[in-house]
């Protein structure tokens, strides 16, 4: 941290300012909210209260399909969230103070449409911190270093459910919500063990992120003081909080996709270093053309539907 000191010590206030304004990453000043919900696009839903591993409450919907009988399905997709997102999408198009990240609308309500309609039950949940989830670590997101112990909780409640507990499981798992589940499954791989397979978009890591940023910025020499600050506000340094840390325990077979050209990360070597590092035999990477804007991935599968539900035929009926 030495350097990180004395890069505080000459730094001027106007990008000092932008430091902290990265660093503000890992403690988001505001929550995506619940604008859309399963009823908006004709489906049925219930409303859970999920605890993580160390308790902290999750809000959750359970979103029921039919299999081919007419009963409820046998299959079960659960589905977690990017930062700064929630289980319902990104508000951006509501203006600020979304829109000062970006004025786009990610709808993953219309993504789990597509995977009710394809017979899968979807189960999505947002993390703490996010959405209507309850606070916890003083506000402060470990972008999947504490977010790990919410997958243990959401998938132990569904190995405790008299239906669920009996359904063929498959994961959605996307940037955070992908690094968190990799953590997860690093952790408690016999929790894991029985899960069919796992589509996981868009996962960064977070150095990749902030050096891009930090070149846009103009203040990309002053990563070590991002990490200073990082770790001042209780969260994690960038290294700490790189998903490769724990790609190799993923064995399911996989299904990734990133933007090629990304913005927010400048670094499709990233990408493809992360999908490189799981240990998943069967694997594919999927790089997403036509846009240099990351949160264009986000909605490659309201786009493209066609490209991720044969993986989940595949691989969970």
């Amino acid at each position: 941290m030495e350097e990180a000191l004395h890069q505080l010590s000459t730094i001027s206030p106007q990008d000092l300012e932008k430091v902290n304004g990265l660093a503000a990453m890992a403690k988001p000043a505001f929550r995506s909210f619940l604008y859309t919900v399963p009823g908006d696009r004709g489906m049925a839903w219930e409303s859970l209260s999920i605890p993580s591993e160390d308790g902290t409450p999750l809000e959750a919907w359970y979103i029921p399909a039919t299999g081919p009988d007419g009963a409820e399905s046998d299959k079960l997709v659960i589905y977690n969230h990017p930062l700064p997102m929630c289980r319902a999408g990104f508000p951006g198009h509501f203006g600020q103070p979304w829109s000062t990240l970006s004025d786009v609308q990610v709808d993953f309500v219309q993504q789990m449409r597509y995977l009710h309609d394809a017979g899968y039950n979807v189960l999505a949940y947002d993390f703490r911190n996010f959405g209507n989830s309850s606070a916890a670590n003083g506000g402060v997101s470990g972008i999947g270093r504490w977010e790990w112990r919410d997958c243990v909780g959401v998938k132990q409640f569904v190995d405790a459910h008299p239906r669920l507990s009996r359904m063929k499981v498959g994961l959605y798992s996307q940037c955070m919500g992908g690094m968190a589940q990799y953590e997860a499954i690093s952790n408690r791989p016999e929790l894991f063990a029985n899960v069919a397979c796992m589509c996981s978009p868009m996962v960064p890591s977070m150095g990749a992120i902030f050096s891009a940023f930090g070149s846009l910025m103009g203040i990309e020499q002053y990563l070590p003081l991002i990490d200073l600050q990082l770790v001042k506000m209780g969260a994690w340094t960038m290294e700490e909080m790189n998903p490769r840390l724990f790609a190799p325990a993923v064995t399911m077979p996989v299904l990734m996709f990133q933007v090629l050209h990304d913005s927010w990360t400048r670094n499709p070597e990233d990408g493809q270093a992360t999908f490189d590092a799981l240990g998943s035999k069967e694997k594919e990477l999927i790089w997403v053309p036509g846009t240099n804007r990351f949160r264009d991935g986000y909605g490659f599968f309201n786009r493209e539907p066609g490209k991720i539900l044969p993986f989940f035929k595949k691989y969970l009926g």
